[in-house]
């Protein structure tokens, strides 16, 4: 499995509860692009419309800008492959307040592109502060008995 992206900025931000794999409806181009490693997901995120699961906010730039049609957005909404009984989990359970859909990894699996993005709950800011605290603490204890072993 090739790794094309991944959100790093969604695991700070996010306490994740259950992992999803996604198929993408991708252009061509969009497809040369992301196999380049061309794309972006800071800020994308996952919404449940009707029956259908869509990408929003993903950043795919052009292959090649030139022969690129010249009405192409690279931020377009991409629709999602899913089974039904999967997005009405999710339909479900993004109802419930404070659970969102956030994208983390685009990679290739058997030569397809897939996406793999979370239901997850905002941490707050005191969450985060005390896992900077406990992982400090951590490497401190770590350099205190690597002094001690040597």
């Amino acid at each position: 499995m090739n790794d094309y992206t991944y959100n790093r900025q969604a695991g700070y931000e996010y306490e994740f509860l259950q992992k999803y794999e996604a198929g993408l409806v991708l252009a061509r181009h969009e497809v040369k692009s992301i196999r380049n490693s061309h794309i972006s997901l800071q800020g994308a995120y996952v919404v449940i419309r009707g029956e259908e699961a869509w990408l929003l906010n993903a950043n795919i730039p052009p292959y090649q800008p030139q022969n690129t049609p010249p009405s192409y957005d690279p931020t377009r909404t991409r629709k999602l492959l899913l089974h039904k009984n999967e997005i009405r989990t999710l339909l479900g359970q993004t109802q419930r307040t404070g659970l969102t859909l956030v994208p983390i990894r685009v990679y290739n699996r058997t030569g397809k592109i897939k996406l793999e993005f979370v239901l997850a709950r905002g941490k707050r800011e005191f969450d985060k502060r005390a896992k900077i605290t406990r992982r400090e603490s951590d490497r401190r204890i770590r350099r205190v008995l690597r002094g001690k072993v040597e």
